[in-house]
Protein backbone atom coordinates (compact mmCIF):
# COMPACT_ATOMS: atom_id res chain seq x y z
CA UNK A 1 0.00 0.00 0.00
CA UNK A 2 1.38 3.54 -0.78
CA UNK A 3 1.25 6.33 2.07
CA UNK A 4 1.81 10.03 1.27
CA UNK A 5 2.81 12.26 4.59
CA UNK A 6 1.55 16.32 4.21
CA UNK A 7 4.37 17.28 6.29
CA UNK A 8 6.49 14.34 6.08
CA UNK A 9 10.19 15.28 7.79
CA UNK A 10 8.64 17.81 10.64
CA UNK A 11 8.07 16.65 14.37
CA UNK A 12 5.47 14.24 13.38
CA UNK A 13 7.00 13.14 10.13
CA UNK A 14 10.01 12.66 11.34
CA UNK A 15 9.20 9.37 12.97
CA UNK A 16 6.01 8.21 11.07
CA UNK A 17 7.66 7.97 7.69
CA UNK A 18 9.92 5.54 9.07
CA UNK A 19 7.51 3.40 10.90
CA UNK A 20 5.38 3.49 7.56
CA UNK A 21 8.34 1.87 5.61
CA UNK A 22 8.62 -0.21 8.42
CA UNK A 23 5.32 -1.41 7.82
CA UNK A 24 5.46 -2.20 4.45
CA UNK A 25 4.08 0.82 3.09
CA UNK A 26 5.31 2.82 0.10
CA UNK A 27 5.91 5.92 1.04
CA UNK A 28 5.86 9.57 -0.28
CA UNK A 29 6.90 12.60 2.21
CA UNK A 30 5.51 16.02 0.94
CA UNK A 31 7.46 18.93 2.71
CA UNK A 32 7.28 22.65 1.00
CA UNK A 33 11.17 23.04 1.31
CA UNK A 34 14.46 21.32 1.85
CA UNK A 35 13.82 20.40 5.14
CA UNK A 36 15.48 17.63 6.92
CA UNK A 37 13.77 15.09 9.30
CA UNK A 38 15.01 15.64 13.44
CA UNK A 39 16.12 12.40 13.63
CA UNK A 40 17.98 9.99 11.09
CA UNK A 41 17.02 6.33 10.16
CA UNK A 42 17.92 3.91 8.17
CA UNK A 43 14.49 3.62 6.45
CA UNK A 44 14.37 7.35 5.12
CA UNK A 45 16.57 5.87 1.94
CA UNK A 46 13.03 4.45 1.17
CA UNK A 47 11.33 7.50 1.50
CA UNK A 48 10.16 9.33 -1.16
CA UNK A 49 10.57 13.47 -1.33
CA UNK A 50 8.22 15.33 -2.81
CA UNK A 51 8.14 19.28 -2.74
CA UNK A 52 4.69 20.79 -2.31
CA UNK A 53 3.53 24.03 -0.96
CA UNK A 54 -0.37 24.13 -0.65
CA UNK A 55 -0.33 27.61 0.18
CA UNK A 56 1.37 28.40 -3.15
CA UNK A 57 0.08 24.97 -5.45
CA UNK A 58 -3.38 26.41 -6.97
CA UNK A 59 -3.79 22.21 -7.43
CA UNK A 60 -2.44 20.91 -4.30
CA UNK A 61 -4.83 18.45 -3.58
CA UNK A 62 -4.81 17.24 -7.18
CA UNK A 63 -1.24 16.34 -7.15
CA UNK A 64 -1.47 14.48 -4.22
CA UNK A 65 -4.20 12.58 -5.80
CA UNK A 66 -2.22 12.21 -9.10
CA UNK A 67 0.60 10.44 -6.32
CA UNK A 68 -1.93 7.08 -6.33
CA UNK A 69 -1.98 7.14 -2.45
CA UNK A 70 -3.95 4.02 -0.58
CA UNK A 71 -3.89 6.30 2.25
CA UNK A 72 -3.22 10.32 3.07
CA UNK A 73 -2.38 11.80 6.45
CA UNK A 74 -2.93 14.89 6.76
CA UNK A 75 0.07 16.58 9.33
CA UNK A 76 -0.44 20.36 8.30
CA UNK A 77 -3.51 21.66 7.58
CA UNK A 78 -4.46 24.44 9.38
CA UNK A 79 -7.78 25.64 7.39
CA UNK A 80 -11.26 24.26 6.87
CA UNK A 81 -11.58 25.04 3.22
CA UNK A 82 -7.93 22.86 2.82
CA UNK A 83 -9.45 20.30 4.55
CA UNK A 84 -12.90 20.58 2.41
CA UNK A 85 -10.86 20.65 -0.77
CA UNK A 86 -9.17 17.84 0.10
CA UNK A 87 -12.17 15.68 1.00
CA UNK A 88 -13.59 16.37 -2.52
CA UNK A 89 -10.23 15.24 -4.78
CA UNK A 90 -10.36 12.02 -2.21
CA UNK A 91 -13.91 11.15 -3.38
CA UNK A 92 -12.78 10.52 -6.56
CA UNK A 93 -9.96 8.62 -6.21
CA UNK A 94 -9.58 5.15 -4.71
CA UNK A 95 -7.78 6.50 -1.19
CA UNK A 96 -9.36 4.25 1.69
CA UNK A 97 -8.19 6.08 4.46
CA UNK A 98 -7.69 10.10 4.79
CA UNK A 99 -6.10 11.08 8.68
CA UNK A 100 -6.16 14.38 9.81
CA UNK A 101 -4.09 15.97 12.30
CA UNK A 102 -6.18 18.17 14.86
CA UNK A 103 -4.64 19.50 18.23
CA UNK A 104 -5.44 20.08 21.76
CA UNK A 105 -5.73 23.56 21.12
CA UNK A 106 -9.06 22.36 19.16
CA UNK A 107 -10.42 21.84 23.20
CA UNK A 108 -10.88 24.99 24.89
CA UNK A 109 -10.99 25.42 28.25
CA UNK A 110 -11.37 22.36 30.45
CA UNK A 111 -14.16 21.84 32.66
CA UNK A 112 -14.80 18.16 33.31
CA UNK A 113 -11.08 16.23 33.42
CA UNK A 114 -10.55 14.68 31.40
CA UNK A 115 -11.35 15.81 28.58
CA UNK A 116 -14.16 13.80 26.56
CA UNK A 117 -12.47 13.48 23.15
CA UNK A 118 -15.63 12.53 21.83
CA UNK A 119 -17.70 15.87 22.52
CA UNK A 120 -17.98 18.26 20.20
CA UNK A 121 -19.65 21.05 22.29
CA UNK A 122 -15.56 22.40 22.24
CA UNK A 123 -15.08 26.38 22.80
CA UNK A 124 -11.87 26.86 21.43
CA UNK A 125 -10.09 29.81 22.08
CA UNK A 126 -7.96 30.67 19.25
CA UNK A 127 -8.06 31.01 15.63
CA UNK A 128 -5.70 27.93 15.39
CA UNK A 129 -7.86 25.64 17.56
CA UNK A 130 -11.65 27.32 15.92
CA UNK A 131 -10.01 25.87 12.40
CA UNK A 132 -9.30 22.87 13.73
CA UNK A 133 -12.23 22.14 15.12
CA UNK A 134 -14.13 23.62 12.21
CA UNK A 135 -11.71 20.40 10.36
CA UNK A 136 -12.79 17.74 13.05
CA UNK A 137 -16.81 18.61 12.69
CA UNK A 138 -16.57 18.61 9.31
CA UNK A 139 -14.99 15.28 8.98
CA UNK A 140 -17.39 13.86 11.33
CA UNK A 141 -20.10 15.00 9.21
CA UNK A 142 -18.57 13.56 5.73
CA UNK A 143 -17.76 10.62 8.07
CA UNK A 144 -21.69 10.15 9.25
CA UNK A 145 -23.66 11.31 6.25
CA UNK A 146 -21.19 10.18 3.38
CA UNK A 147 -19.17 7.18 4.94
CA UNK A 148 -15.83 9.22 4.47
CA UNK A 149 -13.22 7.34 5.54
CA UNK A 150 -11.40 9.81 8.16
CA UNK A 151 -9.41 9.64 11.45
CA UNK A 152 -8.64 12.27 13.46
CA UNK A 153 -5.86 12.41 16.40
CA UNK A 154 -5.04 15.31 18.26
CA UNK A 155 -1.56 15.66 19.59
CA UNK A 156 -0.77 17.55 23.52
CA UNK A 157 2.53 19.86 23.10
CA UNK A 158 4.82 17.66 20.28
CA UNK A 159 8.24 17.28 21.91
CA UNK A 160 11.41 15.52 21.41
CA UNK A 161 15.18 16.29 20.87
CA UNK A 162 15.95 18.87 18.34
CA UNK A 163 13.66 21.78 18.28
CA UNK A 164 12.26 23.99 21.14
CA UNK A 165 9.35 22.63 23.52
CA UNK A 166 7.46 24.25 26.23
CA UNK A 167 8.81 25.27 29.12
CA UNK A 168 7.67 25.68 32.88
CA UNK A 169 5.94 29.24 31.73
CA UNK A 170 4.13 27.63 29.00
CA UNK A 171 6.18 29.74 26.69
CA UNK A 172 8.86 29.12 24.96
CA UNK A 173 11.78 31.27 26.44
CA UNK A 174 14.94 29.68 26.93
CA UNK A 175 15.95 32.41 29.97
CA UNK A 176 13.77 30.06 32.49
CA UNK A 177 15.73 27.06 31.78
CA UNK A 178 19.17 28.97 31.96
CA UNK A 179 17.82 30.66 35.04
CA UNK A 180 17.24 27.02 35.98
CA UNK A 181 20.71 25.39 34.97
CA UNK A 182 22.41 28.54 36.58
CA UNK A 183 20.64 27.44 40.03
CA UNK A 184 18.92 30.97 40.31
CA UNK A 185 15.41 31.61 41.99
CA UNK A 186 12.34 31.64 38.94
CA UNK A 187 8.77 33.21 39.29
CA UNK A 188 5.35 31.00 37.87
CA UNK A 189 2.34 32.64 36.96
CA UNK A 190 -0.16 31.99 39.89
CA UNK A 191 0.32 28.69 41.83
CA UNK A 192 1.84 27.11 39.35
CA UNK A 193 -0.87 24.38 39.16
CA UNK A 194 -1.41 24.62 35.64
CA UNK A 195 -1.33 21.50 33.54
CA UNK A 196 1.23 20.64 30.14
CA UNK A 197 1.17 18.21 28.00
CA UNK A 198 4.16 16.96 26.33
CA UNK A 199 3.98 14.27 24.46
CA UNK A 200 6.90 12.26 22.14
CA UNK A 201 6.66 12.66 18.16
CA UNK A 202 7.57 9.02 18.17
CA UNK A 203 4.26 8.23 20.37
CA UNK A 204 2.50 10.95 18.04
CA UNK A 205 3.40 9.16 15.17
CA UNK A 206 2.39 5.68 16.82
CA UNK A 207 -1.14 7.00 17.12
CA UNK A 208 -1.94 7.33 13.82
CA UNK A 209 0.49 4.37 12.84
CA UNK A 210 -1.93 2.21 14.79
CA UNK A 211 -4.44 3.79 13.50
CA UNK A 212 -4.12 3.17 10.20
CA UNK A 213 -3.44 -0.78 11.32
CA UNK A 214 -6.44 -0.81 13.06
CA UNK A 215 -8.63 0.89 10.51
CA UNK A 216 -11.65 -1.01 10.96
CA UNK A 217 -12.31 1.10 14.36
CA UNK A 218 -10.32 3.95 13.91
CA UNK A 219 -12.77 4.81 10.85
CA UNK A 220 -14.77 8.24 12.18
CA UNK A 221 -12.97 8.10 15.73
CA UNK A 222 -10.74 10.60 17.78
CA UNK A 223 -7.98 9.92 19.35
CA UNK A 224 -5.79 11.85 21.43
CA UNK A 225 -1.97 11.89 21.12
CA UNK A 226 -0.66 11.97 24.31
CA UNK A 227 1.88 10.61 27.18
CA UNK A 228 0.52 8.24 30.11
CA UNK A 229 0.75 11.47 32.35
CA UNK A 230 0.76 15.46 31.81
CA UNK A 231 2.34 17.56 34.37
CA UNK A 232 1.73 20.90 36.65
CA UNK A 233 3.93 24.61 35.73
CA UNK A 234 5.95 23.65 39.44
CA UNK A 235 5.98 20.09 39.46
CA UNK A 236 7.95 20.95 35.83
CA UNK A 237 10.08 23.31 36.97
CA UNK A 238 10.91 21.22 39.78
CA UNK A 239 11.95 18.80 37.60
CA UNK A 240 13.89 20.66 35.83
CA UNK A 241 15.94 21.81 39.12
CA UNK A 242 16.57 18.63 39.74
CA UNK A 243 18.09 17.39 36.27
CA UNK A 244 20.18 20.29 36.85
CA UNK A 245 21.63 19.31 40.06
CA UNK A 246 19.95 22.13 42.08
CA UNK A 247 17.51 22.78 44.97
CA UNK A 248 14.13 24.20 43.92
CA UNK A 249 13.82 28.08 44.43
CA UNK A 250 10.67 28.83 43.04
CA UNK A 251 8.50 31.91 44.09
CA UNK A 252 4.26 32.71 42.36
CA UNK A 253 3.40 35.78 41.20
CA UNK A 254 -0.31 36.82 40.52
CA UNK A 255 -0.65 37.15 36.22
CA UNK A 256 -0.28 40.51 36.08
CA UNK A 257 3.08 40.64 38.07
CA UNK A 258 3.86 37.73 36.61
CA UNK A 259 3.56 39.50 33.08
CA UNK A 260 5.63 42.23 34.21
CA UNK A 261 8.30 40.03 35.60
CA UNK A 262 8.81 38.20 32.07
CA UNK A 263 8.69 40.74 30.30
CA UNK A 264 7.78 40.04 26.90
CA UNK A 265 4.17 40.97 25.37
CA UNK A 266 4.39 38.74 22.94
CA UNK A 267 5.95 35.50 25.80
CA UNK A 268 3.25 36.01 28.22
CA UNK A 269 0.74 35.83 25.19
CA UNK A 270 1.83 32.29 24.29
CA UNK A 271 1.47 31.25 28.00
CA UNK A 272 -1.82 32.69 28.41
CA UNK A 273 -2.83 30.51 25.57
CA UNK A 274 -1.20 27.33 26.82
CA UNK A 275 -1.92 27.85 30.52
CA UNK A 276 -5.87 28.38 30.26
CA UNK A 277 -6.33 25.42 28.77
CA UNK A 278 -5.32 23.42 31.44
CA UNK A 279 -6.73 20.57 31.86
CA UNK A 280 -6.06 16.52 32.13
CA UNK A 281 -5.98 13.83 28.85
CA UNK A 282 -7.55 9.76 29.04
CA UNK A 283 -5.71 7.55 26.42
CA UNK A 284 -7.46 4.70 27.59
CA UNK A 285 -9.27 4.47 24.31
CA UNK A 286 -6.16 4.20 22.34
CA UNK A 287 -4.73 1.40 24.54
CA UNK A 288 -8.32 -0.16 23.59
CA UNK A 289 -9.35 0.33 20.20
CA UNK A 290 -5.45 1.57 18.62
CA UNK A 291 -3.52 -1.01 21.11
CA UNK A 292 -1.47 2.48 22.01
CA UNK A 293 1.35 1.92 24.39
CA UNK A 294 3.14 5.24 24.66
CA UNK A 295 6.94 4.71 24.81
CA UNK A 296 8.27 7.30 26.65
CA UNK A 297 7.05 9.22 29.63
CA UNK A 298 6.29 12.99 29.61
CA UNK A 299 9.20 13.34 32.03
CA UNK A 300 11.72 11.23 29.54
CA UNK A 301 10.59 13.37 26.88
CA UNK A 302 11.55 16.49 28.64
CA UNK A 303 14.72 14.95 30.06
CA UNK A 304 15.62 14.52 26.08
CA UNK A 305 14.80 17.32 24.96
CA UNK A 306 16.27 19.54 27.52
CA UNK A 307 19.59 17.25 26.71
CA UNK A 308 19.06 18.64 23.22
CA UNK A 309 19.56 21.97 24.19
CA UNK A 310 23.06 21.56 25.92
CA UNK A 311 24.39 19.43 23.27
CA UNK A 312 23.52 21.58 20.69
CA UNK A 313 24.48 24.77 23.01
CA UNK A 314 21.28 26.64 23.53
CA UNK A 315 21.63 26.15 27.20
CA UNK A 316 25.17 26.17 29.41
CA UNK A 317 25.58 23.87 32.16
CA UNK A 318 28.21 25.30 34.58
CA UNK A 319 30.71 22.06 35.38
Amino acid sequence: MKAVVIGGKGHIGTYLCPMLVKNGFEVVSITRGNSQPYEDDYAWKDVESVFLDRNKCSNFEEQVISMNPDIIIDLVNFNIEDTKKMVEAIKKSNVSHYLYCSSCWAYGMAEILPFNKDDMNKVPLDEYGKDKLASEMYLKEEYRKNGFPATIVMPGQISGPGWTIINPWGNTSMRVIQDIADGKEIALPNFGMEIIHHVHGYDVAQVFMNAITHRNVSLGESFDAEAENSITLYGYAKHLYEFFGHEPKIKFLGWNEWCKYEGNKEECEHTYYHIIRSGTFSIEKEKRLLEYKPKYTNLETIDLAIQSYIDRGLISVKR
